[in-house]
């Protein structure tokens, strides 16, 4: 047994306990499969990660990503918290990017003034929604099939299908029904925020919803493809805000701005607990 590093972070929120908590522990070469889980599980937060050497030369640390019932290739909020941690730590990266190694390959990530930032990954499924899987979204959202706007797959790991709303009051006023879904699949509803009729800062408005039933606080991974799906399409400028949150008391911001081909997906991550963890 030995004592490492620990830290609960809340991810975009400069504002603690108003993001989404993160629970990192560094130095977990030499922990397994097993142990990695019982600790996830132990914390019971939506993500805990462990940092590690890497396996690539390229990569400045690896990280592994754990919910409390599976290992995740890729997710957001632990992206950007796992890289707070490291860089508090004294971690230097070997480039002018900080490049973390996960179960998707290699990502980027960069400071951007007091916030950190990562390039969204690529998707790994795109394109049109069927309409039956439509229709028991629709179901599950306590809405009509008329009231979605868009649709779209938009899955870089954690399996995303995101519909758009008209308004961020519709969005808010949603109830969601997991059962209607009938399987493992995470839904995001994104919906356009009127500044002057909403008061917020925000220019989406953005709820993310898992397939056990609970509601996400702020999505890193889900913002990432939504952006790629909004900018993409159009729909959205090259710089906005999303705001995740609001319905579950929390007030998360992520700050989206498209560099060239890149879109890097931002917010501030700030340190709640820190202390050590014996493994």
């Amino acid at each position: 047994m030995r004592n490492v590093p620990f830290r609960q972070v809340d991810v975009f929120s400069a504002t603690p306990f108003k993001g989404n908590p993160l629970a990192v522990i560094a130095e977990a070469d030499g922990l397994d499969d097993a142990m990695m889980q019982a600790i996830a599980n132990w914390t019971n937060l939506s993500e805990t990660t462990f940092l590690q050497r890497p396996s690539d030369a390229t990569a400045d640390y690896r990280v592994r990503i754990f919910t409390p019932h599976r290992e995740l290739p890729f997710a957001g909020h632990p992206t950007l918290g796992s890289c707070h941690v490291w860089l508090g730590l004294g971690g230097r990266p070997k480039s002018e990017h900080v490049v973390q190694e996960c179960g998707a390959g290699l990502v980027r990530i960069k400071r951007d003034g007091a916030r950190l930032a990562f390039a969204a990954p690529p998707q790994r499924r795109s394109g049109e929604v069927a309409p039956d899987l439509l229709a028991r979204i629709a179901q599950a959202l306590g809405i009509t099939t008329d009231a979605i706007v868009r649709a779209q797959w938009v899955d870089n790991g954690p399996g995303w299908v995101a519909v758009m709303l008209r308004s961020r009051s519709e969005l808010l006023g949603l109830r969601f029904d997991a059962t209607a879904l009938q399987g493992n699949q995470p839904l995001g509803v994104v919906a356009p925020c009127d500044k002057a009729r909403d008061g917020t800062d925000a220019d989406f408005e953005v709820r993310g919803f898992m397939w056990s039933g609970g509601e996400d606080p702020v999505t890193g991974s889900l913002n990432a493809s939504l952006a790629q799906w909004l900018i993409g399409a159009g729909i959205a400028p090259s710089r906005y805000v999303a705001a995740q949150g609001t319905a579950l008391g929390r007030a998360g911001r992520v700050h989206v701005a498209k560099d060239g081909e890149t879109i890097w997906i931002g917010g501030d991550v700030t340190t709640c607990v820190s202390g050590t963890i014996t493994v």
